[in-house]
């Protein structure tokens, strides 16, 4: 990589940031198709001055992630129509100096799991209620799936099941819930907390379908539990790869290189091909 003064800038905003592996995907992207350009990581509380400075440095395009979806909305210029109504944002594209607002969290998300299954009809129960939760919710209720919000905060989860129009249950209190797909979208067991899970054992149900949006590591602690239970599972892998592969089309206007993207970050992940 030759880094000159006509390299563009890319990142990911979010806190905290040590997990990521987007610098990985997006570099080995650009780096494939020739594109003069770097991503970097910047961890911040402060997501309207991290905005001001995608201005301020002509920065191209940023990531957004936990905790950062949903409040970076009001210091936009435009915000894209799916995104405005899934109330987060998890791609930003500067167009001469205005900011845009995309989501393509459910793109993502949506794309790993039709590869899988039929949704329409389904029953569908999702665990948190942050930005991920919101987009993953939103495509489904549009594939006809009848959603479920879980949450150990009360006010944020039921909050979110009446954004979506949906039932909510607390955390503690899915025990009677049979769902045909369960999706985790909190931080539990992410790297380095690798050893916890939000559910009980029991709770996994053969035939049931488990996708865990967390990536890193590729099998979570709930991703293995439900394989060992007899589930169909999910990585958060699939996902990231396919929202990173929507961000790079809004950014360069090309074909991401999507086995380039995948091979670099199973690398990182240390997964043998």
């Amino acid at each position: 990589m030759v880094i000159d003064h006509q390299t563009r800038l890319f990142g990911v905003m979010g806190n905290p940031i040590g997990h990521t592996l987007s610098p990985v995907m997006h570099n080995a992207a650009f780096a494939e198709t020739g594109v003069n350009a770097v991503y970097l990581a910047f961890e911040t509380t402060d997501a309207e001055g991290c905005l001001q400075g995608i201005r301020s440095f002509g920065m191209k395009g940023m990531s957004v992630t936990i905790p950062h979806k949903s409040s970076v909305i009001p210091h936009l210029d435009a915000v894209d129509e799916t995104a405005k109504r899934i109330g987060a944002v998890n791609t930003i594209v500067n167009r001469e100096g205005r900011l845009y607002g995309f989501n393509t969290d459910a793109i993502g998300a949506l794309k790993a799991l039709e590869d899988r299954m039929d949704l329409p009809g389904k029953t569908g129960l999702i665990i948190g209620a942050g930005g991920a939760a919101r987009a993953i919710g939103f495509a489904l209720k549009q594939k006809g799936v009848h959603v479920t919000i879980a949450n150990r905060s009360t006010e944020r989860g039921a909050h979110l099941a009446r954004f979506l129009g949906c039932a909510f249950s607390p955390l503690d209190g899915i025990g009677g819930i049979h769902p045909d797909l369960l999706v985790q979208t909190t931080p539990v067991g992410m790297h380095p907390h690798i050893d916890a899970c939000i559910v009980a054992p029991e709770f996994l149900e053969k035939g049931m379908i488990v996708m865990d949006i967390v990536y890193n590591p590729m099998e979570t602690k709930l991703l293995a539990l439900a394989r060992s239970r007899g589930c169909l599972t999910i990585s958060g892998l699939d996902m990231f790869i396919n929202q990173g592969a929507e961000q790079f089309r809004l950014w360069t206007g090309l074909e991401p290189p999507v086995a380039v993207m995948s091979r670099a970050v199973e690398a990182a992940l240390g997964i043998n091909p």
